[in-house]
């Protein structure tokens, strides 16, 4: 079954390119069958680029999607134009105010690590956000920033900042292999790593929370918070084969002095065309994630939270 999405949103034609089934909300409204409601909460400032990458993992599920995707009420973006941003975002405070409620929630990264989250602009809306996945949403899921200000949050389970940037593809052991998110997935996977900051195992294990993939090298990775009814986590299993390389194309352009990404480029040669070695994971996680989602939510959309 396909992901619904606007005919006119980039991702559409993208995706239907790539062989990823697509349907119109005018289609989907056709067939006898309630889908999945998802929102993404995109924080990232290249919007297209950020709502393609999750729409290919939550499109590839033999059940039917209904994207939505969501933008903080005040903080305006400079990096999508705002015709686009107009036409297929909402405000917060508009699917608030609607009362409608949501199977899952994505609340992806933010580039803001180096800020303490009080000082983030648009943190005491964000507060309300995640408070708010408590009584419509029936599972969130959120992505490296997004997943240290959830854990922050609920727990007080802290960011702290790395010496150096954790930059590249790392292996990662999984750790919790009778997880239903982890059904299918090998012994470790490799995924990539772009932060400036982590959060350690210590304080994860303190607040009661289930580390499900971690690495040697780069720490905890994705965190099962079930009180909270959410996954969190810091890495970008969501990344396109070329974004570490667009990462790093634009901070050496700019004259940062960056290491080239670790287990990368083939023979860590810059100058070669990188391969996908965590597309295939990448579907699992998100289409475990959608399978419990499924197993679990309401069909009741108006008891989700009750």
């Amino acid at each position: 079954m396909p992901i619904t999405l606007p005919s006119t949103l980039p991702a559409f034609d993208v995706l239907r390119n790539e062989g990823v089934m697509v349907m119109s909300p005018e289609r989907a409204a056709t067939q006898e069958i309630r889908p999945l409601r998802i929102g993404l909460l995109n924080l990232m400032p290249k919007k297209i680029q950020t709502e393609t990458q999750f729409a290919r993992l939550i499109g590839a599920t033999p059940l039917q999607i209904d994207l939505s995707l969501i933008r903080m009420t005040e903080h305006q973006t400079r990096n999508t134009a705002a015709e686009h941003m107009e036409t297929f975002y909402r405000p917060f405070a508009e699917v608030a105010a609607s009362g409608e409620k949501f199977d899952g929630l994505i609340i992806t990264g933010a580039p803001i690590e180096h800020l303490p989250f009080e000082e983030v602009t648009y943190w005491d809306e964000l507060r309300t956000v995640m408070d708010w996945t408590q009584t419509h949403v029936h599972s969130t899921f959120g992505v490296c920033w997004g997943g240290m200000a959830m854990i922050h949050h609920f727990h007080g389970v802290q960011k702290h900042m790395l010496d150096a940037k954790a930059f590249g593809c790392f292996r990662h052991a999984n750790v919790a292999p009778t997880s239903p998110f982890l059904r299918g997935f090998s012994d470790d996977c490799v995924i990539p790593v772009s932060r400036w900051t982590e959060v350690r195992q210590a304080e994860i294990d303190a607040a009661g929370l289930r580390t499900l993939l971690s690495s040697d090298e780069v720490g905890p990775c994705l965190v099962e918070d079930a009180g909270h009814r959410a996954l969190y986590i810091f890495n970008h299993f969501e990344y396109d084969r070329d974004t570490l390389k667009q990462e790093y194309d634009r901070d050496t352009a700019g004259g940062a002095v960056i290491a080239v990404p670790v287990n990368y480029f083939p023979g860590n040669d810059a100058s070669q065309a990188p391969l996908n070695r965590w597309r295939s994971h990448a579907h699992l996680l998100y289409g475990n994630w959608i399978n419990e989602m499924y197993q679990t939510t309401p069909y009741d959309l108006a008891q989700i939270g009750s």
